[in-house]
């Protein structure tokens, strides 16, 4: 819901940093991986109760995440370079809840409900983004824009990121914070599922 109104307002400083790092020869994929290997430790501090500790790795994280889009883009972005960004995004957000699990089996069952859901938010915008991918390549005019924005919902990066912000801040609201939030992620999967049934039905 606010990825779009935040990307322009982030892109200019993600291109300006971006171009340091080209010039220091690190690129998308290395970006990509430094900011992965952050956010498992950010993940490992969780576990070990230093939440101020991996709030700070977790930022770091979220930083290279931005920043290995911006070294793609100044060259020519990869599908290597878009694979690994999605997969290392799930991992590190499936990854959070996991590990206040560990830190405390009180939290068992909210991590869990929390992963369920983003299973749900991430295979319906998958599963859409490549059922659409398909039919654009068939009709460029099948899908129109509206259609697409609509499949954003309530729960994206931007969201996803102020909650894991949150539960950092306030390690001890997690359990009732995580349901609620997983309710919010259930609620954009629903809205995804009639995306698809609604815009592939006829297809």
């Amino acid at each position: 819901m606010l990825d779009k109104k935040l990307h322009p307002l982030t892109k200019p400083l993600l291109s300006y940093f971006a171009s340091i790092a080209i010039k220091a020869g690190i690129s998308a994929d290395l970006a990509s991986i430094i900011g992965f290997v952050f956010g498992v430790i950010a993940a490992c501090m969780i576990g070990f109760g230093f939440f101020f500790i991996a709030l700070v790795f977790f930022i770091i994280n979220r930083c290279f995440d931005g920043l290995d889009g911006a070294i793609a883009r100044a060259g020519e972005p990869t599908c290597r370079g878009g694979f690994l960004d999605i997969v290392f995004d799930f991992i590190i957000y499936s990854s959070i809840p996991f590990a206040f699990s560990i830190h405390d089996i009180g939290n068992s069952f909210a991590a869990c409900f929390l992963i369920f859901s983003f299973v749900g938010t991430g295979t319906s915008f998958l599963a859409y983004g490549i059922m659409h991918a398909q039919l654009s390549q068939k009709n460029k005019d099948l899908l129109n824009q509206k259609s697409f924005y609509y499949l954003g919902g309530i729960i994206e990066g931007s969201e996803t990121i102020i909650f894991i912000f949150i539960i950092l801040s306030f390690p001890s609201l997690f359990s009732i914070l995580a349901v609620l939030f997983g309710c919010l992620c259930w609620i954009s999967t629903i809205f995804r599922i009639r995306s698809g049934w609604r815009d592939f039905s006829l297809k």
